[in-house]
């Protein structure tokens, strides 16, 4: 069973990843990403002794925080704006502008993506082991290695030609 202590830890360190991947479904809407970090820990919290170990605790958490965004998207069918105030930065007024262009198509691109797929990619960009990505949506690692790859390849094919 997760101790306070354990839940502490474990907060502390996957907020920060959570929050991210909630932002990716979020579309860049800050509020609506820390809301869904909040659900999230607010649900492992509750859930703690279901936590069975049977895969890690990371794992069943990012699965948690995929199924939290998933169901309120599906539950209120909302159309996320692009949050633009998160696209700001200060660097150059040029560098500004290509910045920002790059993730609007990048967050459009993403969008247009399967739920499942959506998923994988936004887990894969926090960085998280695809052996971790794996056993959280349930494929084999290399169904998932292979689906990463075209992915990445039709995300690149958005980016650059708007398809």
């Amino acid at each position: 069973m997760i101790t306070e202590k354990d839940f502490t830890a474990l907060y502390n360190a996957l907020a920060p990843k959570i929050q991210r991947l909630c932002l990716g479904y979020a579309s860049g809407n800050q509020d609506l990403a820390n809301e869904w970090l909040q659900e999230t820990f607010i649900k492992v919290w509750n859930y703690r002794k279901s936590f069975k170990g049977e895969a890690s605790v990371d794992t069943w958490i990012y699965r948690i925080a995929v199924n939290t965004c998933l169901s309120d998207l599906r539950k209120t069918r909302k159309n996320i704006p692009i949050n633009e105030a998160i696209l700001k930065d200060n660097h150059g007024e040029e560098d500004i502008h290509a910045h920002e262009s790059r993730l609007k198509k990048m967050y459009s691109c993403i969008d247009q993506l399967t739920e499942q797929n959506k998923s994988l990619i936004l887990l894969e960009l926090e960085d998280i082991p695809q052996a971790t990505i794996a056993e959280t949506v349930g494929l084999e690692h290399g169904t998932l290695r292979t689906r990463l790859s075209r992915i990445r390849k039709s995300l690149l094919k958005c980016i650059t030609n708007g398809k």
